[in-house]
């Protein structure tokens, strides 16, 4: 666990120069600039942004970076030094939904720009016609785990949505940037995902997690310090790789649109959670009771969260992360073997709380540890996969980063 971004004075610097060079040996010439947007891991609030209720994401010193230039003929050239394939170049009668691959994420984002009528040479709606318009050569580079439940793909979208809103001069704030990049998400790759992993990538702010409200996008930042406390709060990352587009996810979010209907509210939110059981008695289906369950009692424990860290009650948020997870395993049945592991192992090995973060089948968890006991507690983790026969799981330090930025100004 020694080592990595979070250790590494020099990185972004690094960062930059590594961006730079790539950009000249692919596109020719120099990026007008480089910019940065990070993953994300998810404290406490999990399924709930998709229901209009409240979460609480941290920022990850791990980051995707992208390098870019104008173009003024409507051509995006996609470059991804992460990514087997080359580069690809899209025309812009190309850009539509169904472009596949890595690519389909910055494409999205140029796309839900170009329908805004935000990007100049483009009408409202999009209606540019012709090859003119704004185009952008991207290079990219990336540290984000893919797969592991930390938003690589927020990072990737939130970092090109930056790139083009300060090279085109959008003056877009920070919430409209991470609405876009949903947009592009959910309407061009074609993943119903909430807003938290966009606006966790586009807002936060080091040292703080971000309790955000998912219906009116009002957020504040909450103080994490975790160092001053004696703590740390690791990720662990199963390798076990999740593939949220495979129909789970999208059958969860309709599953909980359907119970919504069916208790005559506008979203899961706006049960209170006094009225829970009432709710669950009223539910024609009982396939959705679980996770109508689910949502409210995680919405709970969002305000409980939040509350203990306002008065600097760190040491108490670990049993409501372990409660989360329960949650998250018995009643939304996104967890896995793996995931289960990790949380069992590491609460029995003195860790104060642990759960699944992200959207599940895979990923990744996080370990509220203290400080002194986190290399036994990270030992015991990876001892536990070897004698489960699993692959050996990645853990690394999560510590509160800033959000999007641009590296070279």
């Amino acid at each position: 666990m020694s080592g990595g971004p979070e250790t590494d004075p020099d990185r972004y610097p690094a960062a930059v120069r590594r961006a730079a060079d790539g950009f000249r040996a692919v596109h020719g010439g120099d990026p007008e600039g480089v910019w940065a947007a990070p993953g994300r891991a998810n404290l406490i609030g999990e399924h709930t942004d998709y229901n209009d209720g409240s979460v609480m994401p941290f920022a990850l010193p791990h980051t995707t970076v992208v390098a870019a230039a104008r173009r003024d003929d409507g051509v995006l050239r996609l470059h991804s030094a992460d990514t087997s394939g080359g580069t690809v170049r899209l025309a812009p009668g190309e850009l539509a939904p169904g472009t596949g691959g890595w690519a389909a994420y910055p494409a999205g984002v140029v796309w839900a720009l170009r329908e805004a009528g935000l990007l100049p040479g483009t009408g409202e709606g999009g209606g540019a016609g012709g090859d003119g318009g704004a185009g952008a050569d991207l290079y990219v580079t990336s540290d984000v785990p893919t797969g592991a439940g930390l938003s690589s793909s927020a990072a990737l979208e939130v970092a090109t949505a930056l790139a083009l809103n300060d090279l085109y001069g959008l003056g877009l704030p920070a919430e409209r940037i991470a609405a876009l990049c949903r947009r592009a998400e959910n309407d061009y790759v074609g993943v119903p995902c909430g807003i938290m992993d966009q606006m966790a990538s586009a807002c936060c702010t080091a040292g703080h997690v971000l309790h955000l409200d998912t219906r009116d996008l009002s957020h504040r930042q909450v103080p994490f310090d975790l160092p001053a406390a004696g703590l740390r709060l690791l990720v662990v990352d199963t390798r076990v790789k999740h593939a949220l587009a495979d129909g789970e996810y999208a059958r969860r979010r309709a599953g909980c649109e359907t119970a919504a209907r069916a208790l005559g509210v506008r979203a899961l939110r706006d049960v209170p959670p006094g009225e829970l059981a009432a709710a669950l008695a009223a539910l024609p289906d009982p396939a959705l009771r679980p996770l109508v369950r689910h949502v409210v009692t995680e919405d709970e424990r969002v305000r409980e969260a939040a509350a203990l860290l306002d008065t600097g009650a760190i040491r108490a948020v670990g049993p409501v992360l372990t409660a989360g997870h329960a949650s998250l395993r018995d009643d939304y049945a996104v967890s896995c073997p793996e995931l289960d592991l990790v949380v069992e192992t590491a609460n029995a090995a003195g860790a104060l709380g642990a759960r699944m973060t992200g959207g599940g089948f895979g990923g990744s968890a996080v370990v509220l540890v203290e400080a002194a006991g986190a290399e036994e507690i990270g030992r015991a983790v990876t001892d536990a996969f070897a004698a489960a026969g699993h692959r050996a799981p990645r853990l690394f330090g999560a510590v509160p980063s800033a959000g999007a930025r641009r590296l070279d100004g």
